[in-house]
C-alpha cells in the first residue's frame, strides 16, 4: 500500500539506523532528501540505489502538492532529512499535513533525533520538558525569551556554534546567570562533548574556546 514514511537517519554515528530504517528506504520507490549530496553519502554507504529527490525549505511550498498526488497514485515515498527525524526543527511538516489532509497514510518510524540524548545527558529534570529548536533570530526573540523566563519545564534549544555565545548571553539576561545549563555538541560523533554548569558559566568557558558542531542547549527550568 502506497504510503509517506518519515525517516529518521544518523545524527552523527551510521550505526545509529535501524534495520526497518535501511528496508523503507531500499524498497521505497522514492526518497524525498533535504540535501540529495549529504544524504547520497549515506544511501552509498548502505548500497541503497533507489531515486531521490530535492525536499528542503525552500522548495517545499512548490512540490508538495505533486508529492501527494504520486502516492496517490500508487508510489511509496520515504522522507529523510540530512540528519536526525525530519519535520522537528527541518522540512517534513507541510508534506505530512498534506498528506493527513488529502487522507494519505503517514508512517513516522522511531529513531535518531538530537535533543533526547542531550536531555538525558544533562543531569536535569526530564518528566517535563519544552522543546523550543531554533529561536528567533530577531523579531520576536525577546518576547520568547521573556515568555520563557516563566516557564518551570526544562527548556530545550538548538543552536549553532556561532550563535551559541549571544544565546548563552541573552538566557543569561532573562532567565539569570545561576540557571543550570548543559551544553552538548557533536552527539554520536568522535567528538561528543557535554559540559554542564550556571549560563554565567558556560558563557565563561565559550568565551575561552569557541564552539564547533552541532549544538543542543538545554536549560533548568525556573524553580
Amino acid at each position: 500500500m502506497s504510503k509517506l514514511y518519515i525517516v529518521p537517519t544518523p545524527i552523527g554515528n551510521l550505526e545509529d539506523i535501524t534495520l526497518r530504517a535501511l528496508s523503507v528506504l531500499k524498497n521505497a520507490d522514492r526518497i524525498l532528501a533535504e540535501d540529495t549530496r549529504t544524504s547520497g553519502k549515506l544511501l552509498k554507504h548502505f548500497e541503497i540505489t533507489t531515486s531521490m529527490q530535492s525536499y528542503h525549505m525552500h522548495n517545499e511550498h512548490q512540490v508538495t502538492a505533486g508529492i501527494v498526488n504520486r502516492i496517490k497514485q500508487g508510489e511509496t515515498v520515504a522522507m529523510i532529512s540530512d540528519a536526525g527525524t525530519p519535520a522537528i526543527s527541518d522540512p517534513g511538516f507541510l508534506l505530512v499535513r498534506a498528506c493527513i489532509q488529502q487522507g494519505v497514510e503517514v508512517d513516522c518510524l522511531p529513531g535518531a533525533t538530537a535533543f533526547v540524548p542531550a536531555l538525558v545527558n544533562s543531569g536535569l529534570p526530564n518528566d517535563k520538558f519544552v522543546f523550543e529548536g531554533f529561536l528567533p533570530v530577531k523579531k520576536g526573540r525577546q518576547t520568547r525569551l521573556q515568555m520563557l523566563s516563566e516557564e518551570t519545564r526544562t527548556i530545550i534549544f538548538y543552536e549553532s556554534p556561532h550563535k551559541l555565545l549571544k544565546t548563552l548571553t541573552h538566557l543569561s539576561e532573562f532567565l539569570g546567570k545561576d540557571r543550570q545549563t548543559s551544553v552538548s555538541r557533536e552527539i554520536s560523533k568522535i567528538y561528543e562533548e557535554t559540559i554542564r554548569g550556571t549560563l554565567e558559566e558556560m558563557i565563561a568557558h565559550f568565551k575561552e574556546k569557541a564552539p564547533k558542531g552541532e549544538i543542543v542547549l538545554v536549560v533548568a527550568g525556573k524553580k
